[in-house]
């Protein structure tokens, strides 16, 4: 997967589309963007006299349906690997062939 911890994503399918947010955590095909796909988790009482609570939690969504912002232009861009100079893989845009880091 081409997508790393802390890259700018926008959401292109499912109901949450067109959101944008950063991502907090990568999984094998899942990702969590920071603000997106909220779902609420209800927790059980802890001790005997306290109280359960509901949180809310952000949920992965899949990899295939959010695309990186391309920090030049702003806007949806795919992304391909090239080899830089040093031989050192790197991620490039697409559209604006810029190196992403």
């Amino acid at each position: 997967m081409k997508l790393k911890t802390g890259d700018k994503v926008i959401v292109v399918a499912g109901s949450e589309k067109g959101r944008t947010g950063k991502i907090t955590h990568v999984m094998l095909d899942r990702v969590v963007v920071e603000g997106v796909n909220i779902r609420k988790k209800h927790l059980k009482p802890k001790n005997n006299n306290g109280t359960g609570e509901i949180v809310e939690v952000e949920a992965p969504i899949h990899a295939s349906n959010v695309m990186l912002i391309d920090p030049k232009t702003n806007k949806p861009t795919r992304i391909k690997t090239d080899i830089d100079k040093k031989g050192k893989k790197i991620r490039v845009s697409v559209k604006s062939n810029e190196k992403i880091d």
